[in-house]
């Protein structure tokens, strides 16, 4: 069996360079050794044998060792020195000779990288869950890699519809093996509200009842919650959590009606409409509740954002949107976390370091957004007619919706973020997500329909140089995942 190539990775490295006629065999005595005194190398290489124990049978013992045979992961400060300089926190090197395979980086993430290319140059088999009898030969060569952008994210609805901590933890697994390093979870909108917070027991018991379509719905308890930022943590994925506000809060104005201005009661809502809802802008109780859940959950995410919504406020003025998200950008910022919000804030007066992230499938907002990158604000692209991977493949699809149109496999790879949104600077441009919205979503199975075989593409966008990006070169590539797919149990759409 002829093995992986190091060019059929997804997605693509920064510089792949083979070595023909080389190859190195994973065998029964193969053995990991880590950096000695490393604890995160050492972790590391847990993980590795983890991966690769179901499908060889292997022991595959780790150990701390300076040996540079069978597998070494070797974090070394000066990765990154010579000819790539600025490799950072992410970036790697890979060699894989006769005598077996060494993976170095400066820092841990780049190291754990390191891992998931010398996963995919494996062959496919080793994704199977039980042992199979195979060569696992691996091509000699080298790697010297980095990611393009530093964020690389995807955000995951759970509010439209409701995913358990173990589902999402799929997800992230998902993410580690193409290089992602941010979930945004979006916990709140209309539908539901699906993180406890303490004080506020309604939010859970009346707000959390359903969901789109109806449904019992569900929540995550906050030590839910820290389970998955912790799973994510080891994968070198941050949580981004998202309270959607002010619009969108349909689900938090059931429980506490007296948040909205007019007195009325709410009902819960099961639909997919957007813009009706809002919190009331001159209600004093509103900011008083905002601190007490920004607060929690600030608490709850070692990462540095907390991501406050922002969009389809559509009941509001501009004069209102703007006065409740200075309010609630010093919110965030009391709490030591970084605003992220949608590209709508960009009208808004942004605060210093705010991330603004684009969605509009056109070039709306265009102008706000370039004045507030070109006035400090920082960009990360998600585009709808590119990466809402919620968005049908064709039309007559089930799954999926169009308002954004349809967008085929091609169509979420071929587009350059950069360059995407017209007047924005690139360098404020600081990374690529996708986003997975809930509307028609009613198992896992639709999920990972909605995300294979789009999300390799996007990651590419994120990670890959600009110019080893190419539709012709990428579709072989992406084939040669759909082995891996079946093995892991992953379901996906057959759409080229």
């Amino acid at each position: 069996m002829t093995p992986p190539a190091f060019e059929g990775l997804v997605p693509a490295p920064l510089r792949a360079a083979p070595a023909p006629g080389v190859t190195w065999t994973l065998g029964p005595d193969t053995r990991i050794h880590t950096s000695p005194g490393s604890a995160e190398a050492a972790r590391i290489g847990r993980y590795l044998a983890e991966l690769l124990r179901p499908a060889t049978g292997f022991a595959l013992p780790v150990e701390e060792s300076d040996d540079r045979s069978g597998i070494a992961l070797v974090l070394d400060a000066t990765v990154g020195a010579g000819d790539v300089p600025g490799d950072g926190d992410e970036g790697y090197r890979m060699e894989v000779a006769a005598g077996g395979v060494v993976v170095r980086a400066s820092h841990a993430a780049g190291l754990f990288y390191g891992v998931q290319s010398l996963r995919q140059v494996l062959p496919a088999q080793i994704e199977s869950a039980t042992r199979v009898d195979a060569a696992w030969v691996v091509a000699g060569g080298s790697l010297t890699d980095k990611p393009r952008y530093a964020y690389r994210g995807l955000s995951l609805d759970i509010a439209r519809h409701f995913f358990t901590p173990e589902e999402v933890k799929r997800f992230v697994d998902d993410l580690a093996r193409y290089k992602f390093n941010h979930l945004h979870l979006h916990l709140t909108d209309d539908q539901g509200w699906r993180i406890a917070i303490d004080g506020r027991p309604k939010l859970t018991g009346v707000g959390a009842s359903t969901q789109v379509g109806g449904g019992k719905g569900g929540f995550w308890t906050q030590d839910d919650y820290r389970v998955v930022v912790a799973y994510a943590a080891d994968r070198f994925v941050t949580v981004v959590p998202e309270i959607d506000m002010p619009g969108h809060t349909n689900a938090a104005l059931v429980a506490y009606p007296e948040l909205g201005c007019d007195g009325k009661t709410y009902k819960p809502y099961t639909g997919t409409q957007v813009g009706f809802s809002s919190l009331c802008v001159e209600n004093e109780q509103v900011y008083a509740f905002l601190d007490e859940v920004v607060g929690q959950i600030a608490a709850l995410t070692p990462g540095p954002y907390v991501h406050i919504g922002g969009d389809e406020a559509h009941t509001l003025t501009p004069a209102r949107y703007k006065a409740f998200m200075a309010r609630a950008q010093k919110i965030v910022e009391k709490h030591g976390k970084q605003v992220m919000a949608w590209h709508q804030l960009a009208g808004a007066a942004p605060v210093d370091g705010a991330v603004l992230e684009y969605w509009n499938s056109s070039a709306q907002d265009a102008s706000e957004v370039a004045a507030a990158a070109k006035a400090g604000a920082k960009v990360v692209m998600a585009p709808a007619d590119h990466v809402y991977l919620d968005m049908a493949y064709a039309g007559g699809e089930k799954r999926g919706v169009t308002w954004a149109g349809t967008v085929s496999v091609k169509q979420s790879y071929q587009w350059e973020p950069s360059t995407h949104l017209k007047g924005v600077p690139e360098d404020a441009v600081v990374g690529v997500e996708a986003a997975l919205w809930g509307e028609t979503i009613r198992s896992m199975d639709d999920a990972e329909y909605l995300v294979y075989p789009r999300l390799p593409g996007v990651a590419e966008a994120a990670w890959s140089p600009r110019d080893a990006r190419d539709w012709d070169a990428y579709q072989p590539r992406l084939a040669n995942q759909k082995a891996r797919w079946d093995l892991a149990g992953v379901n996906y759409a057959r759409h080229d």
